[in-house]
């Protein structure tokens, strides 16, 4: 029998992506049988999925409650809170809600995947606007991070209030929007907080994440530096603060901007749409850029976390319409983010082998963090005084270590908890109370499909070991094809043994066996297997195609 798992007299908490990981954003809130999800995001494949380049949560848990979901509420448009929704969306059948900038950041995507008119898309004009979903009251609340809107949620329930930050920072000079004050906290604060679901990304930073204003100071600097070269900027296309600074930047330096990706020129246009970058200067296309003297131009493209078909990846291969050549300059205004290090470094290289001078946050102040450091969830927690620490968007190591910080900093309770895990909030003494699927999927092609599913442990099997193709004629002779096994030089031999041992192992099977056709392929493949392995050290997955007739 299904279990609801929220029942009448209790407050849930359920992560299905992101906790245990950073990225893949996916939350669920359970009350009076009622449920409501938060976020709903993806994460970039790595290698363990060959041939992968989406990876979602699996929502399974909630699916098959789909008569208790409530709606889908969005705390801000970066991909790992909004990019499952158009592969997901119309499944759930839920209402969507969500701040203007990212409404229309999500309301693109339902365009592009042909469901715009299948979904209820809400949007809340006001700051700390207010709204209610069965038994939840919710109130955006703008706090600064490094997107438009990025935003904390207050739901208040029966049995408490809790505020779910998002993704966010403290930052006395945000440059774009106006986030929720200190006072503004406290009081939340001192009208009760029974939960604080908590951002953990830089837990580790000792320091403040910094001010998106000290930035600009640091871009001047260093653009002022390079004069009479051709600078460009590589950074997340959805930091709109960012962008609006590079614009400050080319104009005070005397330098034409010209914009390098699609992504760029659709959050530019998303966020112009929205009251933002109203002063952006306007680009120039790429013939112009490379006709003005080098001096004269400022380049902001993608491609910064080494993605092979962005602008920087191409430039530094030199297929695209823009070029750098040695002496000009790369500053890289955006953090490394773990996995992608092999990338970036494959761009820096190549870049660095033409003379390119590269400059990134470790060399200059020219990125900060849109995360918070230790500094600021001491502030937090100060203002807010929760009675439970729920640790989110982070690895196991940074969860723990928030909870090990909110105890330090006297907050009486944390639940340290991982995908898949629900959380008793209340009542009574919070705490893990069940284990519910939260796996994996992939998008692979087209197709939506298990990570671990057949599929894609082939390809990594295919990836590790190569394959081997043997055709039997009708006299049960080997023909052998081989693909990724390290033979060269000793291929001819290796063929010739392999049809050997494969032609003896038939040989040997008696009675029955003789003709039976599992019984002859099995032979052939483990003895085709037993070769590849002696002469390579591989493990090859063998294929058998059988004479016609058998």
């Amino acid at each position: 029998m299904k279990k609801n798992y929220a029942p009448e007299d209790e407050l849930l908490f359920l992560s299905l992506g992101g906790s245990g990981e950073i990225g893949m954003n996916v939350n669920l809130y359970g009350c009076q049988g009622r449920w409501i999800m938060v976020d709903l995001g993806m994460t970039f494949s790595g290698d363990q999925y060959p041939g992968i380049d989406l990876v979602f949560a699996d929502l399974e848990f909630i699916e098959d409650r789909l008569d208790s979901l409530e709606a889908l509420v969005i705390t801000h448009g970066h991909e790992d809170h909004i990019g499952a929704i158009p592969y997901f969306a119309a499944d759930l059948g839920v209402p969507i809600y969500a701040t203007p900038f990212t409404a229309e950041l999500v309301r693109r995507k339902l365009q592009e995947a042909g469901i715009a008119d299948q979904i209820e898309l809400h949007v809340i004009d006001d700051d700390h606007g207010e709204f209610s979903i069965g038994p939840f009251d919710l109130t955006y609340l703008p706090l600064a991070h490094s997107i438009a809107e990025g935003n904390a949620l207050l739901i208040e329930t029966p049995h408490g209030r809790v505020f779910h930050t998002g993704d966010w920072k403290l930052d006395e000079d945000p440059i774009i929007g106006e986030p929720t004050t200190e006072e503004e906290l406290r009081a939340i604060g001192d009208e009760g907080v029974l939960a604080l679901v908590c951002d953990s990304t830089n837990v580790f930073n000792p320091n403040p994440s910094g001010s998106e204003g000290a930035v600009h100071r640091g871009l001047m600097e260093e653009i002022k530096r390079h004069e009479g070269k051709r600078v460009l900027v590589t950074t997340f296309a959805s930091n709109v603060a960012r962008l609006h600074t590079l614009g400050e930047v080319a104009r005070e330096s005397g330098r034409q901007i010209c914009v390098a990706g699609r992504s760029l020129d659709r959050i530019i246009a998303v966020a112009q749409d929205n009251g933002y970058l109203l002063d952006f200067p306007e680009p120039v296309d790429f013939d112009t850029a490379m006709g003005l003297p080098r001096g004269e131009v400022l380049i902001v493209a993608t491609g910064g976390q080494g993605e092979p078909r962005a602008a920087l990846s191409r430039i530094s291969e030199e297929n695209h319409p823009l070029e750098l050549t040695r002496g000009d300059v790369v500053l890289f205004s955006s953090r490394q983010i773990p996995g992608n290090e092999i990338a970036i470094g494959a761009v820096q290289n190549r870049l660095a082998e033409r003379g390119i001078v590269m400059i990134t946050d470790r060399q200059s102040e020219i990125h900060v963090s849109g995360h918070p450091g230790r500094p600021e969830l001491e502030a937090l927690y100060s203002w807010l005084r929760p009675e439970i620490l729920v640790p989110v968007h982070g690895e196991m190591r940074h969860l723990l270590e928030q909870g090990r910080l909110g105890e330090e900093c006297g907050i009486p309770h944390s639940v340290i908890q991982k995908s898949g895990e629900i959380v008793r909030l209340a009542p009574g003494a919070p705490g893990k109370i069940a284990d519910v699927h939260a796996g994996r999927l992939v998008l692979d092609g087209d197709i939506i499909s298990p990570a671990n599913g057949e599929a894609v442990v082939m390809r990594r099997r295919l990836s590790r070991d190569g394959v081997m193709f043997v055709v039997l004629d009708d006299e049960l002779r080997a023909r052998i094809e081989t693909l990724g096994l390290p033979l060269d030089e000793d291929q001819d031999e290796f063929l010739a043994e392999a049809s050997a041992d494969i032609d003896k192992a038939i040989g040997r099977l008696k009675g029955k066996d003789r003709g039976d056709p599992g019984a002859i392929h099995e032979a052939a493949r483990l003895a085709a297997r037993r070769a590849a392995q002696r002469w390579s050290g591989k493990r090859p997955q063998v294929s058998i195609v059988m004479p016609n007739g058998r």
